[in-house]
């Protein structure tokens, strides 16, 4: 997006003769891409934020001080700033922060609850960055899906628009989530203070604010499927987003992929978000335990009339703290297990879906793809 931004063409289209005067991209380095000199690069990383996380939080922060005495803040936003744009509230480290998301997404937190605790342990999240700006335009490419699909307050936690939660509301989600005890002190005491909320809706600082989403999953299967036509197959696309438990969605996904299925080649296709329940000390994704809980369902149609195979992959091409973006599972997976020795069950308890698919081959490494609208299902049906 923002060599999209500092092209000639799009220079030209918005009549800016100039470069802006700072300016920053944070997010893992993909490929060999060379910013515009006036860009900064801040190899941020994801899920959880590094200190080059925070350091591009506090330049985010200064631009847009810089940018209330004139000018406008553009910021091009996507799916895993959560963790790429992070400055720890008063009192609470940047280790507090990263412990606290953990521990939720470990227990199984979702997205759109994970990130009102975030908004509520930041200086940057949940309407702050904008906040400081006189004027700021947001280009967002999205990876929620639910339960308000594209919602600008849960993209990135919503640094750039009004937050409607409160700290009670995010407290809320540590106890329902039964973590409290889990969590460093000081992030309870600063949740329990609530001295300093987030910028509400109709917030005078954020009226001249203007967000635009300008991508989704929806764009994402409409490619895959274009990808699908192509070579001959029929397509069927789910438009309600996946989400729930990686491994039961798994499941579902085939299930209702089958009914699908008629008398011609088809490549069902589906998207949106899972969640992992962690278990066990097993290294894993949720693309990768949603295909390993779909082997069972597929191994129902091994042979005969129907070969079936499923990828499950990340967009962004990360799933999990692994270095890949999914797992492909077919008729012949299980046989191929037992002859190397690993098995289904135990890395599902274990939530060690890489160590199985590792010896396999089946895992998909693509590496990062500077993008990210959630995750992207696929199985192909051929009679």
């Amino acid at each position: 997006m923002a060599l999209a931004l500092e092209s000639d063409e799009s220079r030209r289209m918005l009549g800016r003769e100039a470069a802006p005067a700072r300016g920053l991209v944070a997010g893992p380095r993909v490929g060999g891409e060379e910013l515009p000199h006036d860009l900064r690069w801040f190899d941020a990383s994801h899920p959880s934020p590094n200190a080059a996380s925070e350091a591009a939080g506090r330049r985010a922060l200064a631009c847009a001080a810089d940018g209330a005495a004139g000018g406008v803040l553009v910021v091009l936003l996507s799916g895993g700033a959560s963790s790429m744009l992070a400055v720890p509230a008063a009192g609470i480290s940047l280790s507090d922060k990263v412990q606290t998301a953990r521990t939720l997404m470990n227990a199984g937190v979702a997205i759109a609850d994970l990130n009102c605790v975030r908004k509520h342990l930041s200086d940057v999240k949940g309407g702050r960055l904008a906040a400081l700006a006189r004027h700021t335009v947001t280009l967002a490419i999205s990876d929620v899906h639910g339960p308000v699909a594209d919602d600008p307050a849960v993209i990135g936690s919503g640094p750039t628009v009004a937050d409607p939660t409160t700290c009670a509301d995010a407290l809320g989600v540590i106890e329902r989530a039964g973590v409290a005890g889990a969590l460093p002190p000081a992030v309870i005491a600063h949740l329990r203070g609530a001295a300093d909320e987030t910028p509400k809706p109709g917030d005078p600082r954020l009226a001249n604010a203007t967000y635009e989403v300008i991508g989704n999953r929806h764009l994402a299967m409409e490619g895959a499927a274009g990808a699908a036509r192509a070579r001959g197959y029929h397509t069927s696309v789910i438009e309600a987003a996946t989400d729930g438990e990686a491994r039961d969605a798994g499941r579902a996904f085939v299930e209702h992929a089958l009914r699908q299925a008629g008398g011609h080649p088809v490549c069902v296709i589906a998207s949106g978000e899972t969640t992992v329940r962690v278990r066990g000390s097993g290294r894993g994704g949720r693309n990768q335990e949603f295909a390993l809980g779909a082997l069972a369902t597929i191994d129902l149609h091994p042979h005969g009339d129907r070969c079936l195979v499923l990828a499950s992959v990340g967009t962004d091409g990360i799933d999990g703290p692994t270095d890949a973006a999914g797992a492909i599972v077919d008729a012949t997976t299980s046989a191929r297990a037992r002859e190397r020795g690993v098995d289904a069950e135990h890395a599902l308890t274990s939530n060690g879906a890489y160590d199985f698919f590792e010896p396999l081959g089946d895992l998909v490494k693509w590496g990062g793809t500077g993008t990210n609208v959630g995750d992207l299902h696929v199985l192909l049906v051929r009679q």
